[in-house]
């Protein structure tokens, strides 16, 4: 990993450290293009294709259905359904919490608003399933799509070589009750649920983290459906102090690696001595790791910067606006105030990125890219629209209109104005 010190860095030095971007950009874009364009008019025969060129695989189906995921289901070890029933529960729990019906606010006398919650009532997930499976991110998408109270929820997963889904993945879909899983991965899949298919429904909004051809179609398909946020290859950035412990460190360093070959782990610390000890940690724990080839690609892709302090290395932070921020030390409470861009934060030694991404319960699809310095992570809220409400009884009529009347003819509308002013003097001898 390649060492920078925070002060001898520039205005633009410091922009190109940041920046996610990669030379072949436009390539990624013109094949998402493709791909776009050739699921909007060619439908199920250009998703039965992609899945025969990316993924080596002749689907007969291009989705498998509530009982067949039963019994793959059936397959999970009982220490991996347990653990996923664990993680179900603090996840539930964490997201359920943020389900609260605001009050009824009086602007004035006899004027009434408030907002109330709406579903969004078709989503769709998309669950990455390339060089790693992630159930973990069906229930940290789909458990706050079932608390929001969403009516569709349509999943699409690249098939596996036996053209359906692991166990794993229909474990969670009988725990959502998702009657069928679409098995489209990619860019094809993100325009099968902007689009639709003969098979795939449209949707109105897509959530779901993927790689730069995921993220790159998100992007492309914006002017027809909404999406959760532009999330990209996986990132952490570590905050480290001589409170430090080198070991762990690197442990979290080498987590986000094994991502992709495009993840990005940064360290900011505060000693070239704690810096050294992690390096070194990091190459003894790289040699064990069975993805060892791909966490190297990314620790190759990834930097140390030293800083003069952990207040500086929070400027940095603040700058690089990482997807998991952790403050490796003793310390952490004096920098909480001090974040301003951050998708989720893991506080002190003991707290692994590992815990979020995982069961503590906080969301794990999270902003990257930068994009946290204007994003949130997905929570209940992204799966919810909340619609405002006004009443105006005849005292809140009285009291709003010369208001409304004066403001709407500075404007020059006088449709505006007359709306209220009809109703004046319609209710003047009342």
């Amino acid at each position: 990993m390649k060492i920078y010190n925070f002060r001898d860095l520039n205005k633009e030095k410091l922009k190109e450290l940041c920046s996610r971007s990669s030379s072949d950009d436009n390539l990624v874009k013109s094949r998402t293009e493709e791909i776009i364009n050739n699921v909007k008019s060619n439908g199920d025969n250009a998703l039965l294709s992609y899945a025969q060129q990316f993924d080596n695989i002749a689907l007969s189906s291009l989705f498998i259905g509530q009982e067949e995921l039963a019994e793959l289901a059936k397959q999970i070890p009982s220490d991996v359904k347990s653990a996923i029933d664990i993680a179900y529960q603090n996840i539930h729990t964490f997201h359920a919490a943020q389900l609260k019906q605001e009050d009824k606010v009086e602007t004035m006398p006899g004027v009434v608003c408030w907002r109330e919650n709406r579903a969004i009532e078709r989503v769709g997930l998309y669950i990455p399933g390339g060089t790693a499976v992630l159930p973990s991110t069906f229930l940290m998408l789909g458990i706050p799509a079932k608390i929001a109270g969403c009516k569709e929820i349509v999943v699409c997963s690249p098939p596996q070589s036996d053209g359906k889904v692991n166990c794993y993945i229909a474990y969670v879909a009988t725990l959502l009750n998702i009657d069928k899983v679409y098995l489209v991965g990619g860019a094809q899949a993100v325009a099968a649920m902007a689009y639709g298919t003969e098979t795939v429904p449209q949707v109105y909004k897509i959530f779901g983290p993927g790689n730069r051809y995921v993220t790159e179609a998100k992007k492309q398909v914006q002017n027809s459906v909404a999406i959760d946020m532009p999330a990209g290859p996986s990132e952490v950035l570590v905050l480290a102090d001589d409170t430090a412990i080198p070991s762990y460190v690197a442990a979290d360093l080498l987590a986000q690696a094994e991502h992709g070959t495009d993840s990005q782990s940064i360290l900011a610390v505060t000693s070239n001595k704690t810096a050294a000890e992690v390096i070194a940690e990091v190459e003894k724990q790289l040699a064990e790791l069975p993805r060892r080839d791909i966490a190297k690609a990314a620790i190759d892709n990834s930097y140390i910067v030293l800083v003069e302090n952990l207040a500086q290395g929070m400027e940095f932070s603040n700058l690089y606006a990482p997807e998991h921020l952790i403050l490796a030390t003793e310390n952490y409470e004096a920098l909480i105030p001090l974040i301003n861009n951050a998708g989720s934060v893991f506080l002190g030694n003991l707290t692994p990125e590992s815990a979020g991404d995982y069961a503590s319960g906080t969301n794990h699809t999270l902003p990257t890219s930068a994009f946290a310095k204007a994003y949130s992570g997905v929570s209940v809220d992204t799966f919810i629209k909340k619609i405002t409400f006004q009443h105006l009884d005849n005292n809140g009529l009285k009291n709003i209109g010369q208001t409304v009347e004066v403001l709407a003819e500075a404007e020059g509308l006088q449709a505006h104005k007359n709306a209220v002013s009809i109703r004046l003097k319609g209710t003047s001898g009342q």
